[in-house]
């Protein structure tokens, strides 16, 4: 165990570490887990909304990627490319547990092309940024839960995450473009259904 753990840190450069994947190294597949884990656990959960889900998630996505590492053309970074195998695991999980409901095609628009929330209130507030309480994360929490899994996926990699818009995009293999409608969507979406909650709570609106 202790030469194995010599051998992972011979890696913390990542064109060390692809390189060494795409040589078939078989401890560069571990030294990969280890070092992108947890971010990929952290969207796989915000994805399921449940841990033991997430888990399973995380392990098929790092098993996918050992198994087809020699795909990966280097174009992006090693991150993002895992991104998109664990976001298209936990979205084809989502699709086999239930139907997407909500339509991406025929949303309520404006004359902008917007989507036109129900009911937004007197509030302003970014789901992504607003340091929350703990009742107010409760809330967030499943409200991000209650988004379409293609919204959801564009909101934790983006707003949550942290990605840029590229590599979001890249990370769900669509469009800047259309990784911004979904993001906007999503917000919105999010707006509608924290609306009546914050309005009457005008406190959680505090900076």
């Amino acid at each position: 165990m202790a030469g194995l753990t010599i051998d992972l840190n011979l890696y913390a450069d990542e064109a060390t570490l692809i390189d060494a994947l795409l040589s078939g190294d078989k401890h560069a597949c571990a030294c990969m887990v280890r070092q992108h884990g947890s971010q990929m656990y952290a969207v796989a959960l915000r994805i399921m909304g449940d841990p033991d889900e997430a888990e399973d998630v995380v392990q098929d996505a790092f098993i996918s990627a050992c198994g087809k590492v020699a795909s990966f053309e280097g174009r992006s970074k090693l991150s993002t490319w895992l991104y998109r195998i664990t976001t298209n695991a936990a979205l084809m999980r989502l699709r086999k547990r239930r139907d997407d409901t909500v339509s991406l095609d025929e949303p309520q628009i404006g004359e902008e092309g917007e989507l036109l929330p129900r009911q937004l209130g007197d509030w302003e507030i970014d789901p992504g940024r607003q340091a929350l309480s703990s009742e107010l994360r409760q809330v967030m929490e499943e409200a991000v839960e209650s988004l379409p899994p293609a919204l959801r996926a564009a909101f934790v990699l983006r707003d949550i995450q942290g990605l840029s818009t590229q590599e979001a995009a890249e990370a769900l293999d669509i469009s800047e473009t259309a990784l911004k409608v979904r993001l906007h969507r999503a917000r919105l979406a999010l707006r509608e259904r924290l609306a009546g909650y914050l309005t009457g709570h005008p406190q959680e609106m505090a900076p």
